[in-house]
């Protein structure tokens, strides 16, 4: 077996662990907001598990279908947050399969896809 088949057996490995876990967050209406790797963490048997909720919320029904299971607070990490939070549109749990794309990228490539070395706030923009 090739180093690089090793590293996406791996690479498949967390990121369907890491999928797992926001899957119950989502299914219990809980946004994550702050996915990358410093919160992604191994334990002693080989497992992920996810730190640091403290941008985490529980996302509300309403009867608004514009405000349906939406929060409007910007926050996350530059590179890894969506472009609804970035833009002010409100997010829901879309915005943590955004990040996960980012994170899942990072992996494959050691890269974030939309970094600008000679400007990091530029995706801001």
């Amino acid at each position: 077996m090739s180093a690089q088949s090793k590293q996406r057996d791996w690479v498949k490995f967390y990121t369907a662990e890491i999928l797992l876990a926001l899957e119950i967050l989502h299914h219990q209406k809980v946004i994550y907001r702050d996915l990358k790797p410093e919160n992604v963490v191994i334990d002693v048997n080989g497992h992920i598990k996810l730190i640091d909720f403290g941008f985490a919320k529980r996302l509300n029904s309403s009867s608004n279908p514009k405000h349906h299971y939406r929060t409007h607070t910007n926050c996350g990490t530059v590179g890894y947050t969506a472009p609804e939070v970035l833009l002010n549109l409100g997010a829901s749990f879309e915005a943590d399969i955004w990040s996960y794309g980012i994170l899942v990228c990072e992996m494959l490539s050691g890269q974030l896809p939309f970094e600008n070395r000679d400007d990091p706030q530029a995706i801001n923009e």
